[in-house]
């Protein structure tokens, strides 16, 4: 793989390009995508954006969001699209594997592939061209660094700045999150200075859940969440017969592992929903607990050093069990955390 940098000097020459994410994208991964899209059409570039499978409604407000193609749902247009790509940028995802369904139509695409990305250990064999950040808070502040480092931050419009904030501001826990540096600062100043609302973005994303959302935190809060104070951990471990009962859609949960955080004591947390045909796992962590390492070891995932997650075709019921030794197996790490 090599450097971004490379692709500099071709941005001006105007290409069919394909831009795509990782399945069941976040606000990170559609951000960071659709600002990149914004960006390479005041280009002149042919752009399409798609997503592996379907999005969170919330992130339906983001302009273009309504032009991104679920390839689900349209394979064979997407299929065509990707043959005739020149470049396909791959955001927010390490691996092709990610991408779902997509993985085989992309390993056999002819276009020269880009990543941007900010998660560990990248497949860089599969990118012609590429960045691999951990230090990033997130994919979208890549991007906003690859749009200053090409030299044209001047298009950097106001569609660009609701798109690259929203990612940054979800990535990073609405700035609260250790990957939140002094560049990402410096990042919403310029962004400000831009004209950017900040408070419309973070109300199209947060104010607006439905009221079957509402009840099911509220019921996972009181009926789903188990303490262990002498590890410093926290379980939420949801049915699927709680999906159906409160109507739960895509992005539902997004966020429901960082609530056990808020607790004085805990360190970790980890959340696990049984989805039918797979049991997903998501794991936070506050200092030195390193949750990439946990998840890569017990759970078949991966991500970053605080965040992570991990899926398997075990019952909701062996999970836990699985979570409990494998807490139990770090009681050392988790037992003994300083405040």
């Amino acid at each position: 793989m090599q450097a971004i940098e490379g692709i500099y000097s071709s941005l001006t020459h105007p290409k069919k390009v394909v831009i795509t994410m990782h399945q069941k994208p976040d606000g990170d991964a559609m951000g960071s995508s659709l600002g990149l899209y914004h960006f390479l059409m005041q280009l002149g570039h042919t752009v399409q954006v798609i997503s592996p499978t379907n999005w969170a409604s919330f992130l339906n407000w983001m302009p273009a969001c309504n032009l991104v193609i679920d390839f689900e749902k349209n394979k064979e247009k997407c299929e065509r699209l990707i043959n005739e790509a020149e470049w396909i940028f791959c955001l927010d995802f390490n691996t092709l594997s990610r991408t779902k369904n997509m993985e085989a139509v992309l390993s056999a695409a002819k276009a020269e592939r880009i990543l941007i990305d900010h998660h560990q250990q990248p497949q860089a064999e599969m990118f012609a061209y590429g960045i691999s950040d951990v230090s990033k808070s997130s994919t979208a502040e890549m991007v906003y660094d690859f749009i200053i480092g090409s030299s044209h931050g001047n298009l950097i419009n106001t569609q660009v700045s609701e798109c690259i904030y929203a990612g940054v501001m979800t990535d990073t826990g609405s700035f609260r999150f250790p990957s939140t540096t002094a560049n990402v600062h410096k990042l919403v100043t310029f962004l400000k200075e831009k004209g950017l609302n900040h408070s419309k973005v973070h109300e199209a994303i947060y104010d607006n859940s439905t009221e079957n959302r509402l009840r099911f935190i509220g019921n996972v809060l009181l009926n789903r969440l188990q303490i262990f104070y002498e590890y410093n951990t926290a379980l939420i471990a949801i049915p699927q017969s709680d999906l159906i009962k409160y109507d739960i859609k895509t992005g539902d949960t997004e966020g429901l592992v960082n609530y056990p955080l808020s607790i004085e004591g805990i360190k970790f947390a980890a959340i696990i929903i049984d989805r039918g045909e797979e049991r997903k796992s998501s794991f936070r962590s506050k200092g030195e607990f390193d949750v990439n390492s946990f998840a890569r070891k017990y759970f078949n995932g991966g991500g970053h050093f605080n965040a992570a997650g991990g899926s398997s075709t075990l019952t909701l019921e062996q999970n836990v069990e699985h979570f409990i030794e494998a807490m139990k197996e770090n009681k050392e790490a988790l037992a003994t955390y300083q405040f």
